[in-house]
Parts: structure tokens; C-alpha cells; sequence
């Protein structure tokens, strides 16, 4: 599935999924920007239009909860990054997240494990 979000909508939608569900005023709160209540509102209309979240009535205010899952959302912006800015080269994607200073020998260690685990299940 190939989802677009805006940068927009995934700082939106990232503040969802940490929460769970939230109201337009928690998605507000949550945001880095300031943006106006309406702001925010016509941003969760539009990503309930897209499919991506769903309401309930909570009290007076609406309850927006998550339909679109963010492992969705970064398999998709993953390949998008990797077509435009790597050219399609994973290896070119993974020696650029290497190449971060901030990565650790503990975080190293992880990838490496996937790494190894990926290459025994490609040799079966």
C-alpha cells in the first residue's frame, strides 16, 4: 500500500500513534508548531477522508484514533527516500545511516543482528 503523507499530516498522525487516540486539542498539544484549533481540525477531516484515522464521540469533542498504521506510513516514506534521494541504492541508504556520529556500538550491534538474519533467511 502506498501511502503520501504530508509533513503536515505525519507530524499529525505521529502524534496519534504515540497517544493512541486523541482529541484535536491533544493533537494540538502535541504538535511543534502552534497551529490554530481549525487548523488542526481540517487536518484530521482530512486524514479521516483519506482513510487514515477514525472517530468517536468523546463528551463533546471528537476521539480521532489511528487507522493507518505507522510501519505503513514508513515502509512508504522509506521507499520514497530511497528512490529520490539514494537513487534506489540500499546500500547508499544504510552507509548514510552508518555514517551518523550519533549511533552507538550497542545500536550497531542490532543492525548488525538483522543484518545476519536477513542474510540466513535469503540463503535458504
Amino acid at each position: 500500500m502506498t501511502v503520501q503523507l504530508t509533513r503536515r499530516e505525519l507530524d499529525v498522525m505521529a502524534v496519534i500513534w504515540k497517544l493512541s487516540s486523541a482529541t484535536v486539542a491533544d493533537v494540538r498539544d502535541g504538535l511543534a508548531d502552534e497551529l490554530a484549533y481549525p487548523t488542526v481540525l481540517t487536518m484530521l477531516r482530512t486524514l479521516e477522508n483519506k482513510g487514515h484515522v477514525r472517530h468517536e464521540q468523546d463528551g463533546k469533542a471528537f476521539r480521532y484514533f489511528p487507522v493507518l498504521a505507522s510501519t505503513d506510513a514508513g515502509s512508504s516514506a522509506l521507499a520514497r527516500v530511497l528512490d529520490k534521494v539514494y537513487r534506489g541504492s540500499r546500500e547508499l541508504l544504510v552507509a548514510g545511516l552508518l555514517d551518523d556520529d550519533d549511533i552507538d556500538a550497542d545500536e550497531l550491534r542490532r543492525l548488525k543482528k538483522l543484518v545476519e538474519a536477513k542474510l540466513r533467511e535469503t540463503t535458504r
